[in-house]
């Protein structure tokens, strides 16, 4: 989910409603994208974040990965 808040405030959230965090970042237009752990943890925090939900699609920055060989 996206949110407008930035990424301090939607980790204090999460470990404020003891949700595990699979993956965070910071949005190019500012907010944050958070992934959850579990389904229950993502339907808290969106619960939590309703009012600051970004809805649609959003731009986010590049990730890349090392290559394994």
């Amino acid at each position: 989910m996206n949110a407008r808040l930035p990424q301090a405030e939607v980790t204090a959230l999460c470990h404020g409603a003891n949700v595990a965090i699979s993956a965070i970042e910071t949005l190019p237009s500012g907010g944050t994208h958070l992934v959850c752990v579990t389904i229950e943890g993502a339907d808290e925090m969106r619960q939590k974040l309703t009012k600051h939900l970004i809805e649609g699609r959003v731009k986010r920055y590049a990730f890349l990965t090392a290559n394994k060989y």
